[in-house]
């Protein structure tokens, strides 16, 4: 009882009293008293700030326990401070400001901004895209390339630069004004791979001196953000999102699969899991509905070739969208091959080659028809169809190899 009394008493009379609540602040506080005498108004106004907040922090845990306890009902409190004012919101005649909140995670919020101007509202939201999609590529040369919260680009590779490289080359319309979070260091030869192309932010655990001050001549513009951290796994926990009325909360989305097993007689090609792991994660992270492409390039290294998102059906993401980039993607590597191999037969092989990931189940056997016209050979989705048999049956009848994983990825 006497505890929380004793420090809001202290903190109501700061004008004259010094209330510390947290040890970090001894050292400053001792330093300041052998300086002067005694420590200053404006720290003991912050200090005073600080020792409210944690009593409210104290009250708000106890309403939840007791509430939840007696009342059977739940509460919800967050705080976040350090609020930082943005030129805009979503749109030029909305304000926003950017409420931090501390993690042991490396985030946007902890990111250190190295060059740059201020991020904006948008800026923040798909930053956090970006980053979220390359926790999936964790322990790997990663790069994820993110427009309106979409990963267009996605890939792994055998260095740092490749990766950027292969996952810009998956949508170089797109590319132009993105978001890109990289899983390691980026090095002057990955930098220059940026050269005359225009990135909204590069999201990176570190940067070589030698990469940072060509990034910062490259351009103004650029806003370099250094994470707190290396990228990791996401880790278990809850995420809020804000309605009109109300919070909804949920876990967060920190599985990938519950299973992976072959439902199909056409059997799954051991030699495909890892392409068909990569496929599944980087559909995790595309908007619903969600049809991802994705082809080994190079022994063992990924990248995304199609991707539909944000469909109001599937068949729509798969053969107006992503099927169509794919071919795109495969006809510029036919020229730059220069290939003899008529295109057609090269498409079909290429297709044949590639993992396609559903973030949902087929409601109907119609995107399977349709993924076998443009030459798929494999397929990974979630299940949980009426109609599964339906749908393995089509797979059965064009020789598709298909695995369910178990756990659907929607993202609204």
């Amino acid at each position: 009882i006497g505890g929380p009394s004793m420090i809001r008493s202290a903190a109501k009379n700061h004008k004259y009293v010094t209330v510390l609540v947290d040890p970090a602040d001894y050292k400053k506080v001792l330093e300041e008293i052998n300086i002067k005498g005694e420590t200053s108004l404006s720290t003991r106004q912050a200090l005073a700030v600080k020792a409210f907040a944690t009593t409210s922090k104290y009250d708000a845990a106890i309403d939840t326990f007791f509430s939840q306890r007696y009342l059977k009902e739940s509460r919800l409190h967050l705080s976040f401070d350090s609020g930082e004012t943005l030129r805009y919101g979503e749109n030029g005649h909305q304000s926003s400001i950017f409420f931090r909140q501390k993690t042991a995670e490396a985030t946007l919020g902890s990111a250190k901004k190295l060059h740059g101007k201020e991020l904006s509202f948008n800026n923040y939201v798909d930053g956090d895209a970006a980053l979220e999609a390359a926790r999936e590529l964790a322990g790997k040369k990663g790069a994820v390339v993110v427009k309106h919260t979409n990963p267009c680009g996605y890939a792994t590779g055998a260095s740092l630069e490749q990766a950027l490289e292969m996952a810009w080359n998956g949508d170089i319309v797109s590319a132009f004004g993105s978001v890109i979070a990289v899983t390691d260091t980026v090095d002057i030869k990955t930098a220059r791979r940026l050269s005359g192309r225009f990135v909204e932010i590069l999201i990176a655990p570190d940067y070589d001196s030698e990469a940072l001050e060509f990034l910062k001549l490259k351009s103004k513009d650029i806003r370099l953000l250094k994470l707190s951290g290396p990228v990791a796994e996401a880790k278990p926990g809850k995420v809020y999102r804000h309605i009109m009325g109300g919070m909804l909360e949920q876990d967060r989305d920190a599985l990938l699969f519950e299973k992976f097993d072959t439902v199909t007689t056409t059997p799954f090609d051991s030699a495909k899991r890892d392409l068909a792991e990569f496929a599944y994660k980087a559909c995790k992270h595309t908007k619903s509905n969600a049809i991802v492409l994705a082809h080994e390039y190079a022994p063992g290294f990924f990248r995304v070739v199609g991707m539909g998102a944000g469909q109001p059906n599937r068949i729509d993401s798969l053969r107006k969208l992503a099927a169509v980039k794919a071919e795109e993607n495969f006809k510029r590597l036919h020229e730059e091959e220069k290939s003899t191999i008529p295109f057609a037969e090269y498409l079909s092989a290429k297709m044949g080659e590639c993992v396609m990931a559903s973030d949902a189940f087929f409601p109907f056997a119609d995107t399977i028809e349709q993924a076998a016209e443009v030459g798929i050979k494999y397929i990974v989705q979630p299940s949980g169809s009426k109609r599964d048999d339906e749908v393995i049956a089509a797979c059965n009848s064009k020789g598709i190899a298909m695995i369910f994983t178990g756990t659907r990825h929607f993202r609204h």
